[in-house]
């Protein structure tokens, strides 16, 4: 695979004068990236070739009104492939829905590429780019998250030439897909929330490369384990009914090869495949040559993982299943923003950084956060071995847009589907979030399955949430619950997936965008309390939410971005805020768990029980009531009858889950066990919903008894202290959240009641 070629180019004159502007926070590689040639790597994985020539560097720059024509001079100078707004770029200034940025350079091409025809290739730009090349226009594009190239060879003069890129790019002002871009101060600064600068121009490598006329344009390849098999149609120019050759091997020895017809599926034999799993992320290179009769006019290298995705039944429950097995997919949202870059990384080794920091922490999957990452992020993936979700780029949120709107995104939203469909890492389509921009979410759903069926899809990633409307199809039901983790429950067609959980926040002195400024879902006040409150919230998905039929959860976030404080990085990727071996533990037994779930606790409605302590020197305690407050006391056959009444619970039905249980008190009927204000009491049913999930604990399994989950505050249990009985929650800040026999406490053996 030709992944780290350097290719070769002209930079302008003057480029020795050009200097970067001060990042706002210096990452590890901010000063590792050269002056010319930055991100110097092949930028295509999955379809190399020997011969290229890197246009990344120094360019001549200006900004103009959004409707003029090319500047007569350009007055700056822009190191792409960074956007105007960031540090890297040496421009670092506000882009507005008024502007339009202008780039310029000179090249020439190699003389070896003689008799080869000349593509120019973006790897990405950010939003309506055109190009002229010796001053004829050679093309436009709309999309700002696919790449796209240009046969530039009529317009070479055969000596130095002159390409010239027009960007517009009005971010939410238009009707595009922008995920979280804003028109913001370039500056750190107050507020902006979950929303980040924009990132405006060209953001990807930029490249030349020389091709045969009848050439090989992309490789689509789906793993078919069914007959141990690979997939592949050979896409290609120019090359109408022309024949092409597929070879997979590995180690340098090839294990299968076939030929077929361009544009029809080749089936590639891959006998005793080795299978791609996050734990051995195994690749197979693959060669694809174009034939003319028996010579070869055109060959690209690639790779692939021979691996399956699916909805299955597993004990009755449906979930997704990784060559045929469920293992539980336990990622974080990752928004693949830079104080540096901002949509760029600086260098290849800080992109590939953040997805081995979540191999570190023990995650085995990623969320793709309304971005769409350059194809060697996804490379890494592949080969550092994470499950992929790739959202698409979202449109405006509050906005139902037009027709021509939708056209658009519908179209980059298959541009990328098609760029991407041969990683083994991306395993699901996260169609669209939290009802921003929605519409049609079935028919889109539909359409995607359709065009990649070898995937997942999720129609709507938090359902629950923020006004979004459920397509009521895909392969998953996706909830949102902060901090959570929430009860979602699987149906008879998806399994159920937490598609963003958490938000536990912790600002770390020296490490902020913007000193003051940075929020979280829920403040933690010291770095004990946040590695507590996370692998508490770990540790009940494994305990509670595994059992009850979730089968996937991604916590927000991996890294701090600008005044987003929950990161379990900081934003300049400085400093690990988390205990990595704690955390990597505690994600090590949630996946261990998910090989082998344990079935779900139930308990038996419609009976009279009593619920008895099982910390050691207290199990002669029972959970009672007394004016109204819940507590524990010693009952034995002497104590009185009130005693005893007081003592026995009738287990009936969730009032406010019908997966869980409520408590109803046997001297006091119609009155149930709830917490208010943490605090553990009786009250009378008032039928309001609040009152119904207050009232509703989920059983989960506990070492001489069970333990009840709040079904409103999953993750948080009943629990007695001091003769008190609290709603107590690990990791807690609160006198009754005493880590000190938390388990025991909140353990409780179900006995024969002491009043029938």
């Amino acid at each position: 695979m030709a992944t780290a070629l350097v290719g070769i180019g002209t930079a302008p004159a003057g480029a020795a004068s050009w200097t970067p502007k001060p990042a706002p926070m210096t990452t590890p590689w901010t000063n590792q990236v050269p002056v010319d040639k930055p991100l110097p790597e092949y930028p295509r994985p999955q379809l190399t070739r020997p011969d290229w020539a890197n246009l990344n560097g120094i360019w001549d720059f200006a900004v103009t009104g959004r409707d003029a024509g090319q500047p007569a001079s350009f007055t700056d100078q822009i190191r792409v492939p960074f956007v105007a707004e960031s540090a890297l770029s040496g421009i670092q200034r506000k882009i507005t829905e008024n502007d339009k940025l202008w780039y310029k350079r000179t090249f020439t091409v190699p003389s070896d590429w003689n008799g080869r025809r000349v593509e120019l290739n973006f790897g990405a730009s950010d939003w309506q780019t055109t190009v002229w090349v010796n001053g004829t226009q050679v093309g436009a594009h709309k999309g700002g998250y696919d790449s796209f190239k240009y046969d530039i060879t009529p317009q070479l003069n055969g000596g130095t030439n002159t390409v010239v890129v027009s960007v517009y790019d009005p971010t939410q002002t238009g009707g595009q897909a922008v995920g979280k871009q804003r028109i913001n101060g370039v500056q750190p600064h107050d507020g902006g929330g979950i929303f980040y600068t924009a990132a405006s121009g060209i953001w990807q490598t930029v490249w030349l490369e020389p091709v045969a006329a009848a050439h090989i344009t992309r490789l689509d390849m789906t793993p078919n384990l069914g007959d141990s098999t690979l997939r592949v149609k050979v896409q290609g120019a120019s090359a109408s009914g022309r024949s092409a050759r597929v070879s997979v091997s590995s180690g340098g020895t090839v294990v299968g090869t076939a030929t077929g017809t361009v544009g029809s599926e080749i089936s590639v034999a891959v006998p005793n495949a080795h299978l791609w799993t996050p734990e051995d992320p195994f690749l197979y290179d693959v060669k694809a040559e174009l034939l003319d009769g028996s010579a070869v006019t055109d060959s690209a290298g690639s790779y692939t993982g021979m691996r399956s995705i699916a909805v299955a039944k597993i004990d009755g429950v449906l979930r997704p299943v990784l060559n045929g097995k469920f293992v539980f997919q336990t990622g974080t949202l990752d928004q693949g923003y830079w104080p540096d870059g901002i949509y760029t990384a600086p260098t290849d080794a800080a992109l590939k950084s953040d997805l081995q920091a979540h191999k570190d922490l023990g995650f085995n999957m990623v969320r793709k956060h309304i971005k769409v990452e350059p194809q060697r992020w996804f490379y890494w993936a592949d080969k550092l071995g994470l499950l992929v979700w790739q959202d698409m780029p979202a449109m405006d949120t509050g906005k139902s847009p037009d027709s021509a709107a939708r056209t658009q995104w519908e179209s980059e939203f298959h541009a990328i589907i098609d760029q991407h469909r041969s990683s083994p890492s991306l395993v699901m389509w996260v169609d669209q979030n939290e009802g921003w921009g929605q519409y049609d979410q079935a028919r889109i759903a539909n359409e995607v399955k359709a065009y990649d069926p070898s995937r997942l899809v999720n129609n709507m990633s938090g359902v629950n949430c923020c006004g979004s409307v459920d397509g009521g199809n895909g392969d998953v039901v996706d909830n949102h619950i902060y901090v959570g983790p929430g009860n979602t429950a699987p149906t008879a067609t998806r399994a159920a997936v937490l598609g963003e959980f958490g938000g536990l926040g912790y600002k770390v002195p020296g490490h902020e965008w913007f000193p003051g400024g940075g929020f979280s879902y829920e403040d933690q006040p010291s770095v004990a309390a946040l590695n507590n409150r996370f692998t508490g919230l770990l540790d009940s998905i494994r305990i509670g939410q595994l059992p009850a039929g979730l089968s996937a959860s991604v916590y927000t976030e991996i890294t701090d971005v600008e005044n987003e404080a929950n990161g379990l990085l900081t934003y300049d990727r400085q400093v690990v805020k988390v205990d990595t071996a704690r955390v990597k533990a505690a994600n090590q037994a949630l996946i261990n768990a998910s090989r082998n779930p344990a079935p779900p606790v139930t308990l038996p409605t419609g009976q009279y029980k009593s619920l008895r302590v099982t910390t050691p020197g207290y199990t002669n305690k029972y959970l009672r009531h007394q004016e109204a407050l819940a507590f524990t006391e010693v009952v034995d056959s002497g104590s009185s009858a009130l005693l005893k009444s007081d003592a026995t619970w009738k287990i009936v039905t969730g009032l406010g889950n019908s997966n869980c249980y409520s408590l109803e008190s046997r001297n006091y009927p119609g009155e149930y066990l709830r917490h208010r204000d943490f605090r553990v009491r009786r009250d009378a049913n008032d039928g309001s919903a609040l009152f119904k999930a207050d009232a509703t604990w989920c059983a989960v399994a506990g070492s001489g008894g069970v333990r009840l989950s709040s079904a409103n505050l999953p993750g948080s249990y009943l629990r007695h202290i001091d003769s008190e009985v609290w709603l107590a929650t690990p990791g807690g800040t609160h006198a009754w959240d005493n880590p000190a026999t938390f388990t025991e406490d909140t353990t409780w053996a179900v006995e024969a009641p002491w009043a029938p």
